[in-house]
């Protein structure tokens, strides 16, 4: 099993982000995340970076593969725009470190041009749809395409790379995991679960990888890093669907007025600077069988986190 880190670009501006992904090839992490917003979740993470300019950036500061988490190619952005960003950026890490993670999306990003936000069932369609328009696309033949949720024309994208981009799929629930064992090159979620890698598997996917990410807040004050996680990730804890339907930050917050910092005390999400409980928690993800997990701090002492995680916590889970 891997570690890598996952930058968040809902919370730091595009400079920060990169200089945080030098301090992860520094600090032993092997590879990264990168997530694609359009808006934070809240006004206090108060940031959302071009992803793809970003990764520009990164191509040039560290040799570590990046992987999106996740781009939504259906609603905001066409699926033959992304296919032309991802092969750009294909070509930029070059030596197979990119790969494409997608989703079928939020509200809070997809909603701006003014277009309906579909139920769940259609957004897998055009997910699956997209997906099949991005791998036409990378063989950097002329493509046309006139499928149910999309059109393309005439379009070929000359600059691909050697091997098509990997693209591995996001899932919750079931449908759509099944989705990403049916046509991802792999399958990438945000918890431990076990059940959701099995289904992954039954449904195509073999032995495809299964990457997960999570968070944590590194902080020699416990009630402080509590603290820290309800004031800047309160939207973790909101239950069912309304991370997919809420379509503001400042709907997000009315929302996590709900959410107390007891919730947070007593989640799963690791705060403190014990290593056993950062150790167990990512533990956790390979005995549920995924080949690789990316940890995201919460709060502002980055390099406290990543000198912690070098130190005391990679060591002993690569030993």
């Amino acid at each position: 099993m891997t570690y890598g880190y996952f930058l968040a670009c809902e919370d730091y501006d595009p400079q920060e982000l990169v200089e945080q992904a030098r301090m992860a090839e520094q600090a032993g992490f092997t590879s990264l995340w990168i997530s694609d917003h359009f808006h934070p979740w809240t006004s206090e993470q108060g940031h959302s970076p071009f992803v793809w300019s970003v990764l520009g950036a990164l191509a040039e500061a560290t040799s570590l593969p990046v992987e999106t988490a996740v781009t939504c190619p259906t609603v905001r952005t066409h699926p033959a725009v992304v296919a032309q960003a991802a092969a750009t950026s294909a070509v930029l890490l070059g030596d197979g470190r990119f790969r494409l993670g997608v989703g079928s999306g939020e509200a809070l990003n997809e909603h701006i041009l003014g277009t309906a936000w579909p139920q769940a069932p259609v957004r897998l369609e055009m997910l699956e749809e997209a997906v099949g328009v991005i791998r036409q696309l990378m063989t950097g033949k002329e493509i046309s395409h006139f499928g149910k949720h999309y059109h393309v024309e005439n379009a070929r994208l000359y600059d691909v790379p050697d091997e098509p981009v990997p693209i591995d799929i996001s899932g919750f629930g079931p449908a759509a995991v099944e989705l990403a064992g049916r046509v991802g090159d792999g399958f990438i979620t945000m918890a431990p679960d076990e059940e959701g890698v099995a289904r992954f598997r039954r449904s195509g996917g073999g032995q495809q990888p299964a990457r997960a990410g999570t968070k944590v807040c590194y902080d020699t004050d416990r009630d402080n890093a509590v603290r820290t996680v309800h004031h800047r990730w309160p939207n973790m804890f909101l239950p069912g669907e309304l991370s997919q339907v809420l379509p503001t930050p400042a709907h997000f917050e009315q929302a996590a007025r709900l959410v107390t910092e007891q919730q947070v005390a007593d989640s799963p999400v690791v705060c403190g600077d014990d290593p056993d409980e950062h150790i167990r928690a990512l533990q956790e993800f390979r005995a549920a069988g995924f080949d690789a997990v990316h940890v995201n701090q919460i709060g502002p002492d980055l390099r406290g986190f990543f000198d912690f995680y070098r130190t005391k916590v990679l060591p002993q889970l690569t030993e």
